[in-house]
């Protein structure tokens, strides 16, 4: 067994069980963003953290220990994603990437924005045209240091 079997059992489970990210959060004590990360193979869970995920899901023992080992992250299958909604957010980097880079740099000098010490919240916004998505990004200002 190996992570990416990890990640499909617990898509199995959750989609056999009715299972909602955020409820899966909520019993976890974080973020429905952060622990549907970590359970798509991104981040690593605690022994508390994966035990909980085990029960919830289901997951043999192999899987739980599995859940703690630190992930190979950005491990999409292509450079270029092919899923729709994936490739939307490719599209707006490649558009508005060099907006971010160009104002995050006139507002704090020459650095990056962390995706390390970071947090993002996801919600629905009611809209009378069709309802749109609001992503909230949060991300540490890193300075690059001279030495």
């Amino acid at each position: 067994m190996n992570r990416n079997d990890v990640t499909e059992l617990i898509i199995a489970a959750r989609i056999q069980k009715g299972i909602k990210w955020a409820d899966v959060a909520k019993k976890v004590g974080l973020s429905k963003e952060w622990v549907t990360a970590g359970c798509l193979g991104q981040m690593t869970f605690d022994s508390k953290q994966a035990k909980t995920l085990g029960r919830i899901f289901g997951l043999p023992q192999e899987a739980v220990a599995l859940l703690q080992v630190v992930p190979y992250k950005g491990s999409l299958p292509t450079a270029v994603p092919a899923d729709p909604l994936i490739y939307r957010f490719y599209e707006i980097v490649n558009v508005y990437g060099t907006t971010f880079k160009e104002l995050i740099h006139e507002e704090f000098g020459d650095g990056i924005m962390s995706a390390i010490d970071f947090k993002m919240d996801i919600q629905r916004e009611q809209n009378a045209a069709g309802d749109r998505v609001k992503i909230s990004m949060s991300g540490k200002f890193l300075p690059y240091k001279t030495y």
